[in-house]
């Protein structure tokens, strides 16, 4: 079944774009304004939230030395939809619920990385779609290698790779699911779903996509851009 924007005409949709990284693996580039075809990553993303019709509300994190490149993205955008910038924290996850608490009576959350520039309105439909039933869903991708666990450089065990998904993002909740898991769950985590699992909530797996990948070294740049020349964008 496709999105159908009349199931949630009701209740708003939030999303959180988590920008406030420090990019350490990027050669001293900042990868939010490293260009792609000539537009930073982060606008990117922004393009594709401000376009989705099933989106009300955009948070934006940013760290403290990005946030006047934040407002003059802004205005360039040019949108009536409320878009709200907000200073991130030492971790993702302070970031994250930086952003949720600037999120005015949203009913559904839909979280995304900033550096994930390739992030298409059909994987935030299909995300709001999928979290119906559990009030949780996730993009991702099953794993295609082969994975061992080690220790000492020496394989400890081989993991069944059938049981092996990667996560991306988007990672759509209810409201109430995440900011519950933001208040009871102080471990560091390295994604959303993991503080909603911790908290006992099920949550459900989407089929992400190839090509949704994250900028974390400048060779990213690379891979995106002939995505981009790919689809022609």
């Amino acid at each position: 079944m496709g999105y159908d924007i009349s199931m949630y005409k009701r209740q708003k949709v939030g999303a959180v774009i988590v920008a406030a990284g420090e990019s350490k693996r990027m050669g001293g580039m900042d990868k939010m304004w490293a260009l792609l075809s000539a537009k930073p990553v982060l606008a990117r993303v922004l393009d594709v939230f401000v376009n989705c019709a099933a989106i009300d509300q955009i948070v934006i994190v940013l760290n403290k030395k990005n946030l006047q490149k934040g407002r003059q993205l802004k205005k360039e955008l040019g949108t009536t939809k409320p878009i709200t910038l907000c200073i991130g924290g030492a971790h993702r996850q302070d970031s994250v619920e930086a952003g949720l608490a600037k999120l005015k009576n949203c009913n559904w959350v839909v979280i995304q990385d900033g550096a994930r520039p390739l992030v298409t309105t059909q994987l935030i439909e299909q995300g709001l779609d999928a979290a119906k039933e559990k009030g949780a869903a996730i993009a991702a991708l099953p794993v295609t290698d082969t994975i061992k666990i080690v220790k000492g450089n020496r394989i400890k065990q081989t993991v069944p790779r059938r049981v092996l998904w990667a996560a991306q993002t988007p990672q759509v909740f209810r409201y109430d699911i995440i900011t519950e898991a933001y208040n009871k769950v102080t471990s560091n985590v390295t994604d959303d779903a993991s503080l909603v699992e911790q908290i006992g909530y099920k949550v459900t797996v989407y089929p992400g996509s190839p090509d949704n990948i994250k900028i974390t070294t400048p060779d990213d740049l690379i891979i995106a851009e002939c995505l981009l020349k790919k689809y022609g964008k």
